[in-house]
């Protein structure tokens, strides 16, 4: 089983980036088109998003790195300089939300999660292509988010500011987020955008934040009854809402756990290591279908299981499963994997367009969302991809 499974993952992430090099290059203005459906017709004028762009350039960059195959460096190259000419804000800091079509400022304010993906990308560009300035703008990037975003007093970041990074009304990353000052998702990738950065620039007080996170993750937002993660929470961590995100506890378990081997914590590491299986066996406890699928969220006022299985969080738990069975290697996980993986290929890997679906309803009908967009990127499952190979080996 495992090494067909690393062969399958192997063959789909090939197939994944070959996608995104064929349809995604805007070949006009440049860089990548904001949208394409699932039919793969683009949209040329839609808005054109930091997490996209900065996920792009994460994973070709990453898959560069893991493989030496040149095209992958090429595709990095290219959303690089798209990025740096058009997201970065050279005159505060930070990163622009969105640009039109054209690569003019569109949606100016600064969101933190979008900065640490910029972090994240510009970290990983960095081992790939060792221009100074990528590693110089990373860690202006960092200096950034410490110097207007941290919290002194209660620790953590807040989610977001306009471009001048003063305060803001409407924090949300999109609308069905609470509005609220600080969330589990920022964190998570504020501490995986330190952890990546970090291994590029081991500096001291970088590796103090990391441990400063995950001090936070452990304190204030994992239930290490329940093993699920808190979402939302005021200023001072004071809880706001208790619904369940299947896809981001699983994508936490081994996020957290590869942050504090990353910096060498040995207490953090051990830590962290037994929460991934209390995480892991909490997901499968609530979350699985029996089909192998990933439900979406579990909202907990109304009792209500959200059926929908989106594409980003069989891609988490794909990961999550494999790093629980690295961990107590036995054949309930490796099988959870195996049945994960059975899921996507069979509901969610678009087998005539390429690439991904968004995911399916209940009734495995597709969820009519576009196969690249803000948010729909080739992040998750390149991502997947690649661990799994790694950590099958």
């Amino acid at each position: 089983m495992q090494q067909e499974l690393k062969a399958s993952l192997e063959k789909e992430l090939t197939a994944i980036l070959d996608y995104w090099m064929k349809y995604t290059p805007d070949e006009t203005y440049g860089g990548f088109y904001g949208k394409l459906g699932n039919d793969n017709i683009p949209v040329p004028e839609a808005a054109k998003g930091a997490v996209l762009n900065a996920r792009i350039l994460w994973t070709f960059a990453a898959a560069y790195t893991s493989t030496r195959n040149p095209a992958y460096l090429a595709m990095a190259d290219r959303a690089y300089q798209y990025f740096n000419t058009h997201f970065i804000d050279h005159t505060y800091g930070g990163v622009y939300w969105t640009v039109d079509y054209t690569g003019q400022p569109a949606e100016t304010k600064k969101q933190v999660y979008a900065i640490a993906f910029a972090l994240y990308a510009y970290s990983e560009y960095y081992k790939a292509a060792a221009h100074p300035e990528v590693l110089a703008t990373a860690i202006s990037l960092y200096n950034s988010m410490e110097e207007h975003s941290y919290d002194p007093v209660y620790s953590g970041y807040f989610e977001a500011f306009t471009r001048e990074w003063q305060e803001i009304a409407d924090l949300r990353l999109s609308a069905k987020d609470a509005n609220e000052k600080k969330t589990m998702n920022t964190h998570l990738h504020v501490v995986e955008a330190y952890a990546n950065l970090y291994t590029v620039w081991p500096d001291e007080k970088l590796r103090a934040q990391i441990q400063g996170l995950l001090q936070v993750f452990y304190d204030k937002i994992i239930d290490k009854k329940s093993g699920h993660l808190h979402l939302f929470f005021d200023e001072q961590w004071q809880v706001k809402g208790n619904n369940v995100s299947y896809g981001h506890d699983i994508e936490a378990s081994w996020l957290l756990q590869e942050a504090a081997e990353i910096i060498g914590d040995p207490v953090l590491t051990e830590q962290y290591r037994k929460l991934a299986l209390v995480i892991t066996n909490a997901t499968l406890h609530g979350g699985i279908d029996k089909d192998g699928g990933l439900w979406y969220e579990y909202e907990t006022s109304r009792r209500h299981m959200n059926t929908e299985k989106h594409w980003w969080p069989q891609a988490e738990a794909l990961v999550g499963f494999i790093n629980a069975w690295q961990l107590q290697p036995h054949g309930r996980y490796l099988q959870h994997a195996q049945n994960t993986w059975n899921f996507i290929t069979q509901h969610i890997i678009d087998k005539t367009n390429g690439e991904w679906f968004w995911g399916v309803y209940k009734d495995y009908s597709i969820i009519p969302e576009d196969k690249a967009g803000l948010w729909k990127c080739p992040y998750h499952n390149a991502r997947a991809c690649m661990e799994g190979v790694k950590r099958l080996q």
